[in-house]
């Protein structure tokens, strides 16, 4: 099968997007993982697919699947890319539209400076929807891991993150406790693990341990998940910058109930053809 694909990357978080409007498209697990292998495919962190979706409230659907060839609920950075490739590729005029994923309805909107705003909806703290087995909904819980007590903001942004303030980002055990923490019994349907450094009451660095596909270089729903953490945990006020490391995000929650609001770049590298 002959496939035609956009790579693109929302600071460094990369993509490959697939035009499921105007090619029919079924790829199985092990056909995902080609895709998304950085040797023999095209290379990604997560494929996503543009649809057409039956909600009449829904300009498309959005469907996400990690690098391991698992599909997900939510991606922030891949929501962004989503918005600039409908328009690249002429599938709509609007600057605004609304998209239907797994967990609901988003918005996202190009900016006058061509960056791309997307409303990622209210976050969720209750446990049994993020969903962690035993948790309190508290702005800050423990989590046993290896040995250690660690205090984490678990709470769900469409998807499940568990999110911990580090002294020295650089420092930061993410490859020895992401995955621990990503597949931790308390997390039933696994979990992204947030490193935070709070800068100051404005401006955070973040890594993310991503949940399927391993330390990304940026994680838009991480990203919304450590600035609702940090605000909860009263040491952010919003907006707050987020820096990764494949770039900033500006992140804005103005309090329970509100949708969080993500701003950031979302920019297409190459178009080509794959056989799968």
């Amino acid at each position: 099968m002959l496939l035609k694909f956009t790579k693109m990357h929302g600071a460094g978080n990369d993509f490959v997007m697939l035009d499921g409007v105007r090619q029919r498209i079924e790829l199985s697990p092990e056909q995902l993982r080609l895709l998304a292998d950085r040797h023999f495919g095209v290379g990604c962190d997560q494929i996503l697919i543009v649809e057409k979706s039956a909600n009449k409230e829904a300009d498309f659907r959005y469907r996400i699947f990690n690098s391991d060839g698992g599909e997900v609920e939510q991606c922030g950075n891949g929501a962004r890319c989503f918005m600039r490739f409908v328009q690249d590729e002429k599938l709509t005029t609007k600057r605004e539209i609304i998209v239907e994923t797994h967990c609901g309805l988003i918005s996202p909107r190009i900016e006058q400076d061509g960056r791309v705003t997307v409303n990622m909806g209210a976050p969720i703290f209750e446990p049994a929807n993020i969903p962690f087995d035993g948790g309190s909904g508290a702005a800050s819980e423990p989590l046993e891991v290896d040995g250690k007590t660690l205090r984490i903001s678990a709470l769900s942004m469409g998807n499940p993150h568990a999110v911990q303030v580090v002294d020295d980002i650089e420092m930061a055990p993410v490859r020895d406790l992401g995955p621990l923490i990503e597949c931790h019994p308390r997390f039933p349907k696994r979990v992204n693990a947030g490193f935070m450094q709070v800068m100051d009451r404005r401006n955070i660095r973040l890594r993310v341990y991503e949940r399927g596909a391993g330390e990304t270089l940026s994680c838009g729903t991480g990203a919304c998940a450590a600035v609702v953490a940090g605000i909860r945990r009263e040491l952010l006020d919003s907006p707050v910058n987020v820096a990764t490391r494949g770039g900033t995000l500006s992140i804005a929650w103005e309090g329970d109930g509100k949708a969080v609001l993500m701003t950031g770049p979302a920019i297409t590298v190459f178009a080509g053809e794959i056989n799968i």
